[in-house]
This record gives structure tokens, sequence and C-alpha cells, in this order.
């Protein structure tokens, strides 16, 4: 079950005037989240989909103005109400012009804040706006294409575009659905090789038997149903790049024949001894764990070190949340066009975009690009979908997001409930980092040595009296 309520993020850095707007406005029914800086409240845009921003124009650090220009990047749907000072009402209507809907000028009753919320909430209701989207889809792109504006994002799209103007050999690695092809075709279309093809093998999809002929082609009475010559997918690239997808999943007699193929840069095709000249750039890629399959004797070492000259790692979709909307409008726009009739324009709900960003996607951007599909589908004539348009999985996140912990009949025992949800999350950080405990303290916001006292007073509970 998602919530009814409208989330409003209030940003004011003086405390006082912040809490008694808060108090007011959740009197009224609102949820309010508070920030003291516009730093605090981009930190909160990431994490959650408001309805509502209501932001003094100055602020220390990031001002208003540019976390207006952010909150609209992000949610384009999101009603955002400025606090002015009357000397900087001229700013305030510049603020409009860049998409806030309307503005108050301290000091204001809370009376007309409230009629402000009230009449804008409604405006974007009937409107539906979105004219926005539009003009600023492609502005959102990263390199080749990719979509998202996260630190994970920004980082991998600046490896890609030094990686892509070289010629070596690259391995992307990643969980299923986090878009292994699509970055080897960014990397392929960033590269001096943009002009020749882009030839693609997904290695698990063809049967043992008949990938060795796929990759390096066949002569005519090679084995029986060959009944002419046929190019392999290395002839096939030629000039240009060969992706081969889940290449932990070939025989190792095969692995032996892709490295020889890797090193002398020549094919045999399968039922010939004439040795063919090739030209091509590998990107292979893989969501298993390579290195360990080394160490178990499933993966050659050599061929291992061959195809990982440079590693690309994507980052699973539960690890860059805050380009989840990004992701919704593109996936929205794309469908909205490939319909009969077309349906430019719709968008999700902010429940809705809350509930997307509650869930953990196992099945990353993968999943997320179907549920977005269906979601469309099943909201024939409307512009603006609503939850109950998604799967109940992803439903069910969303009401364990919202609603919390319950409070048993009995009561419970606080301490020791707060001692195991720490246990629970500095667990998974240390399991996340590989037991680094820098690393596991900087995933909790915690310094590494308040993290090893924690350890201790942990391993001092679990010790028997």
């Amino acid at each position: 079950m998602t919530d009814k309520a409208k989330h409003i993020l209030l940003v004011e850095d003086e405390s006082a005037l912040r809490s008694a707007v808060a108090e007011r406005l959740g009197d009224e029914g609102y949820v309010v989240t508070e920030a003291g800086s516009g730093e605090e409240a981009l930190a909160r845009l990431e994490e959650f989909a408001f309805d509502v921003l209501v932001t003094d124009l100055r602020l220390p650090g990031i001002d208003g103005a540019a976390l207006l220009d952010q909150a609209l990047d992000r949610y384009p749907d999101v009603v955002a109400v400025v606090m002015t000072g009357f000397g900087t009402v001229r700013d305030a209507v510049a603020m409009i012009k860049r998409g806030a809907a309307d503005f108050v000028t301290k000091p204001f009753q809370l009376d007309e804040l409230l009629h402000v919320l009230a009449t804008a909430l409604e405006q974007r209701r009937l409107k539906a706006e979105n004219a926005y989207l539009r003009s600023q889809l492609e502005a959102r792109y990263g390199f080749g294409g990719l979509v998202g504006r996260s630190r994970a994002m920004r980082d991998l799209c600046q490896l890609l575009e030094t990686v892509a103007a070289t010629s070596a050999t690259i391995l992307v690695v990643g969980e299923t659905g986090t878009g292994k092809e699509l970055v080897a075709r960014a990397i392929h279309h960033g590269s001096a090789r943009r002009t020749q093809r882009f030839v693609a093998l997904n290695c698990s999809a063809i049967p043992e038997t008949l990938l060795e002929a796929e990759l390096f082609g066949h002569v005519r009475g090679a084995f029986t149903g060959a009944v002419g010559s046929r190019q392999g997918r290395f002839e096939q690239a030629h000039r240009g790049t060969l992706f081969l997808d889940e290449v932990g999943t070939m025989s190792v007699p095969l692995q032996m024949k892709l490295l020889r193929v890797l090193q002398e840069r020549e094919v045999e095709r399968v039922g010939d001894s004439q040795p063919i000249k090739v030209d091509v750039r590998v990107i292979a890629a893989t969501n298993s764990d390579l290195g360990r399959m080394v160490r178990e004797g499933t993966f050659r070492e050599d061929l291992y070190y061959r195809l990982n000259v440079i590693q690309v790692q994507l980052p699973p979709l539960r690890d860059r949340r805050e380009d989840i909307p990004l992701l919704v409008q593109h996936f929205l726009e794309r469908f909205g066009r490939e319909q009969q009739p077309a349906r430019p324009g719709v968008t999700m709900a902010q429940e809705t975009m809350r509930a997307l960003m509650a869930y953990s996607w196992p099945g990353n951007v993968r999943q997320l690009e179907n549920v977005v599909e269906r979601a469309l589908a099943l909201s024939p004539g409307r512009s603006q979908i609503d939850p109950t348009a998604l799967p109940q999985e992803v439903l069910g996140a969303a009401g364990a997001a919202v609603a919390g912990p319950s409070m048993p009949a009995g009561g419970i025992d606080l301490e020791a409930v707060l001692a195991e949800t720490e246990r629970v999350l500095v667990t998974g950080a240390l399991e996340r980092t590989g037991g680094n405990k820098h690393q596991a303290a900087r995933l909790l916001g915690l310094k590494r040595t308040t993290l090893v006292e924690k350890l201790k007073r942990m391993n001092r509970r679990l010790r028997p009296a």
C-alpha cells in the first residue's frame, strides 16, 4: 500500500521559522522533511520523490535557485514554492519563470503558505504539466545514450569515454540487467571503429557444440548440417567490435581457442586449417566472478588476464536510486512513442515514483524497463500513472518503506531491536565491502574508529556469560 499524504521537503536555514512552518504543515496533514541547507536538501532529493519543495531563496552554500533547478531536473512534476524577503521579489519572479509554482514573501502568514500550496497542487493535478520532460530528455543522457546523473554514472561515463579512445580489450562486469551490452555499444560508438560493425554474441544462448562455429565460422561439410561455408562472428566484426556476453559460460577447450585468436589475431574456420587474419576489438562481459572461477579451475587464468586488460564495473540499480526518475521518464517517452496511437507526455504520479524508488530492483534496469512498459500498458488514456499499475512486489516494498516497523500489542525491547538493526546494517556493510572496515565505515556514514568500537561491543554481546 502506498501513502496518500503529500510529502513536503522544507528547506530553511532559520531553525525557529523552519520548525514553526513544519509544525503547521504537519497539523494540516502534510508529511514534512526538514533541511537546513541546500546540500542537505539535495541529499534528501536523491533518496525520495517529494510532492512539494518549499525552499528559502537565500541559503548558505547551494542557494534556493540552484536547488530548484536540480529538483526540477530530477522530478519535473514536483511543486516548488519559494520563500523570499521583500527585497528579492524580483528573484522570486525569476524562479517562477524557471519552473517554481509560486512564492511567498517573508514575513508571511502560515495560512497564506497553505493557500499557495493547495492552489499549486490543484494546478498540477489539473494540468499534468509535462512540457519540461521533452525539452530536457536529451540533456539527461550520459556517454553514448546512457541515462543517469548519479555519481556512479558520472564516473562510469568518464571511464567509458576514456577507454573508447583506446584499442584495449575490455571486460564489463555487472549483475544481470545492468546494461552490459548497452555499455559495449556506447564504447564502440565512441571509438574510431564506430563506422564499422558492432557484432554481439551471447555465449550462454548458443549450444556448446555450435558455439565454436558461431565464433570462428565453418566450411562446407565440417559437421552434419554444414551445407555451405559461413563466416563466424570474428570475421563479421573485422575492423569493428565483437561483444561476447556471458563469456564465463564457455567450456575450457573453447576458452583455449579463444585465447589463441586473441593472441594471434587470426581465426581458423571449423573444418579448415587456413588462418584468416582479423582486426577486431573484443569487449567481453560476465555476471560471474571470473577471479573465483580461475581459482576453482573452471576458467583459464591466461584468458582472464587477456580479457581483463581494462575492467568496467557496472553499478546495480539499487546503488544509484537517484537515477530511477530519469530512467522512468526515458522509458515512458520511448514506450509512449511506440504505442498506437502515440502517447507523449505521460508521467508517473509522485507516489508511484516513491514506490519505484523504494524497491530493491534485483533485475536492475531491465526489470525497471519491463515494469514501466507494463504500467503504461495498464493505464490506457491516462496522462499520469498511479500506483495501482505497478506489480504487487513493488507496491509491497513501498508499503514496508512507508509503514515502518509495527508496534506489537505486548510492546518491544527497544534496546534489543536497535542492537539487532545495528548488527544487520554493520554486517551487511562489511559483506558488501569484502570486510574492508574503512569502506564499510564510509557506507555507514561513520568514522573507521567508531565502526571498530561498534564491532567490539557487538562481539562482547555475542560472548556467552
